[in-house]
């Protein structure tokens, strides 16, 4: 799982689906990136279980459906937790 929080495109894409649905073409204007690069990050993201994709119309919308924490802690705790929730 941590692997798919290695790529600051797929952060970026999860931070804007916390706030709402969107669909492809949105993600690609707001996050800046073209439509093959995308379509990569949002596959990552959809086969990891984190988001999920549905059609309205012509439309391919996707939406957030874990929720995702990371919890990292200095010594002497030393945590390092990741999981998600959904």
């Amino acid at each position: 799982m941590i692997e798919v929080f290695s790529s600051k495109n797929r952060l970026q894409i999860l931070k804007l689906l916390s706030r709402r649905d969107r669909y492809v073409s949105e993600i690609m204007d707001l996050a800046s990136m073209d439509g093959k690069n995308a379509k990569h990050h949002l596959d990552t993201l959809e086969e990891s279980g984190l988001i999920k994709s549905y059609m309205v119309g012509r439309k391919k919308y996707y939406k957030l459906i874990k929720e995702v924490r990371l919890e990292i802690t200095p010594p002497p705790e030393g945590k390092f937790i990741l999981y998600t929730t959904g």
